[in-house]
């Protein structure tokens, strides 16, 4: 039991610090873009070519960033086309079915992100030099990001499954899932 609660720690902690990222990269996102409005409409700053790059770096990373964060919340992926389930354990089995559609764009994300990374990996970026690893491999996190909190999900519906009625109430309390 203790392993479960260092492992349940760890992925809190983990999705605590891409809440913080989001955060961060949203900020980071408004400076280039500011830039580019004052340079366009007024003569007190250049024409900078490197915000619109820098600009769109972070506008792809806040979208992965966020997708994974709504993977975890269960508020991006999940829509319900059918009633309330009566009992945990039918809205368990439909979570499950959820999860494995889920998991079919994860391992494509897992998968060809990783030869995605390896282009990127090879690649530096003309304006800004960046090497290209961190655009084209946030693909590839994404997906493993996405498999450590799909498999948590899964295991939260096999425990409800099974009957536990501590998954039961903490799946009940999922606020985040339309109902």
């Amino acid at each position: 039991m203790h392993e479960h609660h260092v492992v349940r720690t760890l992925i809190d902690w983990y999705y605590h610090a891409l809440q913080t990222l989001a955060w961060i990269l949203m900020g980071v996102l408004v400076v280039p873009v500011t830039l580019q409005i004052v340079s366009r409409y007024t003569a007190l700053i250049p024409r900078w070519i490197w915000t619109e790059e820098v600009a769109r770096f972070c506008f792809i990373w806040v979208i992965i960033v966020g997708a994974t964060i709504a993977v975890r919340d269960g508020t991006h992926f999940e829509v319900d086309i059918l009633p309330n389930p009566s009992s945990p354990r039918v809205e368990a089995v439909m979570r499950l079915w959820v999860a494995a559609f889920m998991g079919l764009f994860t391992f494509v994300f897992i998968y060809y992100g990783w030869g995605y990374a390896l282009f990127g990996y090879r690649q530096t970026s003309e304006l800004t030099g960046l090497n290209l690893v961190f655009i084209h491999g946030i693909y590839f996190v994404a997906g493993v990001s996405w498999f450590v909190f799909l498999v948590e999900r899964v295991l939260l519906a096999i425990a409800v499954f099974r009957g536990d009625e501590a998954a039961i109430a903490r799946m009940r309390g999922d606020f985040n899932v339309a109902r």
